[in-house]
């Protein structure tokens, strides 16, 4: 790599950083103006409780310039995860409109929706941040029903409980 590839390089990782915290200001105004209880972490991560759904939302880059904006709410923990759940989640990630049901490394049963920035509003920001709410709060409570495991809120809780 020549001098002005380097320079270019370092030129670009500037801009890229200016941009970012340009993007996670835009996005913390919003959410704050939308949810005043939002918390956030000051590196583009911010959490909001609705009912029993904590939902966090990330600013993560996508791409080599551009962003997104990520909000995923974790539901359920310890679930027995046989066919016959795994089948309903598969289902219902058909039949809902916006976001989707996914497995974390460690079997939590998450739910979360990505919107690109490009032109992200704060009536889409809204959007997507109590659909994950709202399907994350009902959602926990049927797949618990169904295949046991603890809400993931009561699960943190509890954890919180015993670092205590």
């Amino acid at each position: 790599m020549d001098m002005d590839q380097l320079t270019k390089r370092n030129a670009n990782t500037a801009e890229s950083g200016e941009e970012r915290a340009s993007v996670i200001s835009t996005v913390d105004t919003m959410l704050h103006s939308l949810f005043p209880d939002t918390v956030a972490f000051g590196d583009g991560s911010f959490t909001l409780t609705r009912g029993s759904a904590v939902v966090m939302v990330i600013v993560r880059s996508f791409g080599d310039k551009d962003y997104c904006v990520e909000c995923t709410s974790h539901v359920v923990a310890g679930a027995a995860l046989d066919g016959e759940l795994l089948k309903y989640l598969l289902r219902k990630n058909s039949e809902l409109h916006f976001g989707g049901f996914s497995l974390l490394f460690d079997d939590t049963i998450a739910f979360s929706y990505t919107l690109p920035v490009a032109n992200i509003s704060a009536d889409e920001l809204s959007t997507a941040v109590n659909a994950v709410a709202v399907i994350s709060d009902y959602y926990d409570d049927e797949i618990v029903a169904m295949a046991g495991g603890r809400r993931a809120t009561d699960a943190e809780e509890r954890e919180l409980q015993q670092m205590l």
